[in-house]
């Protein structure tokens, strides 16, 4: 698109806001999905309120959210107008949003001049966005909001992504034939079982926490060295190649890694297939088929029983012997290639994918008035927009990401040009030498005048003094509490020490000085001791799992 062009497409959006008073409200509307085995909807009734408070009429199709366990009662009891044909709600709605990308019988129903928010697959669906531009619809593809912090909220495909990661370790405990988690039983003891996670991104951590969740030994693996600190925090097992490429890409998914590291790579999933029970596989890279990680001959290694959950079939599979939308069995081994995963959970997909929808329709009714706008220098509306006025605008411009500052590295100060010391330097070295002198003259003198007994007595005392400073002063304060009811050794040697030298009083019954002191040392020492346990306990409670 020329930039005369653009900017002409500027010029109109800035006039709609001006005139954006005199226009009624818009209307926004849902239709069920038609595609086979879909169970989701767009909108829920606590999306319906959200979008009403928004200044928008909501009309739904009768019966479009009763897979997803919202029937039409509850959207009308949140303000929705229901409905009776689809094709109503096609020609009424100003905006309409869908789940799946329109098919060809949706896209010739669109109302002309209408918005179309959806899953849209550009780079797959060019047929599409080409009627789209035709009946000059404008259409945001939720499957291309840009992956940037402000997104967050907006990222259908995270929200999706995580549910099927959750729901792959649930297909594969079904088909499974043993527990997750170890049991020591009067029957025999059942070992947990192993599961690896390939691809640590949003459907692999879910994976990788609901497999944990269950007690399993979970393993992961990713080419992307910046998610380790989030698999092991997780409490899985990161395995690692030793090798110093990298594999972030951009936006936050993978890139192609060299021939080396892909042989390396086979080389550590062929070791990993004998020992696990179950493999996850999440690895897609945008806009290409999906890298074959497991083949046949990983698969035949497998021990019988084990179970693959393909979360890449619908690009292809990561496996050789997966088959899309199917579950097979080769070589003693479960293959799950299924691509509906979010749908086999549609009441949570639905909420999530509507949360999603009315972030996006908010962001774009600034005024809370029931009237889109279309702002394109914003990067989120213009990342996620297909067509628009007639014309094609995707791909989107690279959001340029400003790199991070480099941290100020302060120069040491240079040495003076005389060879002489910095004065700092020069003092505290005068003052060290000065305190030197005046500590070994004073160990003579007390070692030349003093009576043996004191000198020993002295030494000790300094030992004690030098160690007890060390210990205390290098522990960071944080821990001195911890570290406090460690001493309860220290002051244990206390007490007894107190009590052999108040052993006179109990065979004299006289009561010295010395024997005042060490009574009272060996209080202090009791209510430190006593202290110490009762805290150290009280730390531990904060640690312990309450039933």
């Amino acid at each position: 698109m020329s930039a005369c062009r653009f900017a002409i497409i500027q010029l109109r959006s800035r006039l709609g806001k001006l005139n954006k008073s005199e226009e009624k409200l818009m209307i926004i509307g849902v239709v069920k999905e038609i595609t086979d085995g879909e169970c989701r909807v767009a909108a829920t009734p606590a999306s319906v309120k959200k979008l009403i408070k928004l200044g928008y009429d909501v009309q739904v199709e009768t019966g479009c959210g009763i897979k997803a366990n919202f029937p039409d009662s509850l959207l009308a009891a949140a303000g929705a107008n229901v409905l009776e044909d689809g094709a109503q709600v096609f020609s009424q709605a100003d905006v309409l949003i869908k789940v799946l990308p329109p098919t060809d019988q949706e896209a010739s129903e669109l109302k002309p001049d209408s918005t179309l928010i959806s899953f849209v697959w550009p780079a797959q669906n060019e047929q599409l966005v080409s009627k789209l531009v035709e009946k000059n619809i404008k259409s945001l593809a939720m499957d291309c909001v840009p992956r940037i912090s402000r997104a967050q909220k907006l990222d259908a495909l995270s929200s999706m992504a995580n549910i099927a990661g959750y729901r792959a370790i649930i297909e594969a405990a079904n088909e499974f034939g043993s527990f997750f988690t170890g049991q020591i039983t009067a029957a025999g003891k059942v070992p947990p079982a192993k599961v690896l996670v390939i691809g640590a991104g949003v459907a692999g951590l879910s994976a990788i926490g609901t497999a944990k969740g269950l007690g399993a030994i979970v393993r992961a693996f990713d080419t992307r060295l910046a998610v380790k600190d989030q698999v092991k925090s997780m409490g899985a097992n990161f395995l690692e190649l030793e090798f110093e490429e990298s594999g972030e890409g951009a936006g936050g998914y993978a890139k192609i890694m060299s021939d080396e590291f892909i042989e390396a790579e086979m080389a550590l999933f062929a070791e990993q297939a004998k020992e696990v029970d179950i493999i996850v596989t999440t690895a897609l890279i945008p806009g290409k088929p999906a890298p074959k990680l497991i083949s046949a001959a990983m698969v035949k290694s497998m021990k019988p029983g084990s179970v693959i959950v393909d979360l890449a079939a619908q690009n292809g599979g990561n496996c050789e012997l997966t088959e899309p939308d199917q579950k097979v069995v080769k070589h003693d081994v479960t293959i799950i290639g299924y691509s509906d995963f979010p749908s086999r959970l549609p009441t949570q997909s639905s909420t999530l994918y509507a949360n999603n929808v009315v972030n996006l329709v908010s962001d774009m009714t600034p005024e809370k008035d029931g009237q889109l706008t279309f702002d394109l220098e914003d990067q989120v509306v213009r990342g996620a927009l297909i067509s628009y006025e007639g014309e094609k605008m995707w791909p989107p411009p690279e959001i340029e990401i400003p790199p991070p500052p480099t941290p100020a590295v302060e120069e040491p100060p240079s040495a003076p040009d005389s060879g002489e010391l910095p004065e700092s330097a020069a003092n505290s070295w005068v003052f060290t030498t000065i305190a030197a002198i005046v500590g070994g003259l004073l160990l003579l003198l007390i070692g030349r005048y003093a009576p043996s007994d004191f000198v020993s007595h002295l030494t000790v005392f300094v030992l004690a003094c030098f160690i007890g400073w060390q210990v205390v002063w290098n522990v960071t304060p944080a821990l001195h509490t911890p570290l406090m009811s460690v001493t309860n050794a220290i002051s244990g040697i206390i007490i007894i020490g107190g009590i052999l030298q108040m052993s006179g009083f109990f065979v004299n019954a006289s009561a010295s000085t010395a024997t005042v002191l060490a009574a009272l040392a060996v209080l202090i020492s009791t209510i430190n001791v006593t202290g110490g346990f009762l805290v150290t306990q009280r730390m531990l409670g904060m640690f312990r799992k309450q039933d």
